[in-house]
């Protein structure tokens, strides 16, 4: 028996048997999804149920060795499609490959009864069966994979933003208070936030409070200067705040020229030099 001719086989006693099959299969699930939700069993026996008829479409095709063939498209589709939402619902990767693994035990149950007293055929089809079947395992968990990591991503630019935060203190100055390291990465943010905000408000001061980052060496104090020197490029001074004992030696013995930046200890002393700058003032009244 050919390969095209034993992937037909294949194919037709899984459509003889697709209930049956399916049965077995989302009954073995159920049983794993132990603490699943009514509606999250109910998704998964709505995407065995297309998985199933999509596998057994596929295998017609005779591409048994071969899942980036075109006839597998619609199951590879489809198995993407379930590890995304698996990996945005914090499914864990063998609890996703698991979806495809468990199909095994009842499709090799229904091939040793159509195989009977064919001993040849039956090895042949259970090895292409199980074959297929883990690499659209391993196809899942890739696809799990990369869904996770484009999240891990989304998560970590919206924690960069939230980290810094651009602050209206008067009418023309903004505050940036910068607490933690001061990467690449986060330098990046903390330009476009800064720009976008003088644009939105039209300030003429942005202060840079640093007061909370714990370190400032050559990477950061350059970091710092490009922010100042894109904000001067939109028309708006900045000044630095939060300048202690230690950073002030740090960034002499590096030799950093801020000769030019107005630095201060503190984001109050700062903000009295922006009121002046901007020809504001605030009187106390007793």
């Amino acid at each position: 028996m050919t390969t095209k001719d034993n992937a037909s086989r294949i194919s037709q006693l899984i459509q003889d048997h697709q209930a049956e099959i399916g049965s077995q299969w989302i009954s073995q699930l159920d049983a794993l999804m132990v603490r699943g939700t009514a509606s999250a069993k109910e998704q998964l026996r709505t995407h065995c149920q297309q998985f199933l008829a999509a596998f057994a479409q596929a295998t017609r095709g005779g591409e048994l060795e071969n899942i980036d063939h075109r006839s597998w498209d619609e199951v590879r589709d489809l198995l993407s499609e379930i590890s995304s939402t698996r990996a945005k619902s914090g499914s864990t990767p063998s609890e996703t490959a698991t979806f495809v693994f468990s199909l095994k035990q009842p499709l090799f149950s229904q091939l040793t009864a159509g195989f009977a007293g064919d001993a040849e055929g039956l090895a042949s089809a259970s090895w292409s069966i199980g074959t297929l079947l883990d690499k659209l395992g391993l196809y899942t968990i890739e696809v799990f994979q990369k869904a996770k990591d484009q999240i891990i991503v989304r998560q970590q630019q919206e924690l960069l933003e939230l980290s810094t935060p651009v602050v209206k203190l008067w009418n023309g100055i903004l505050a940036l208070p910068l607490i933690g390291t001061l990467d690449s990465a986060r330098t990046q943010v903390v330009m476009e936030n800064i720009l976008q905000k003088i644009v939105d408000t039209g300030a003429m001061i942005a202060i840079i409070d640093i007061t909370g980052v714990p370190m400032v060496d050559t990477l950061v104090a350059q970091h710092l200067m490009k922010t100042i020197a894109a904000a001067r490029l939109m028309g708006a001074d900045c000044i630095i705040s939060g300048i202690r004992p230690q950073i002030a030696q740090t960034i002499v013995h590096l030799g950093v020229n801020l000769e030019d930046v107005i630095t201060k200890a503190t984001l109050a002393d700062a903000f009295l030099v922006a009121l002046e700058r901007t020809g504001a003032s605030i009187t106390i009244k007793n």
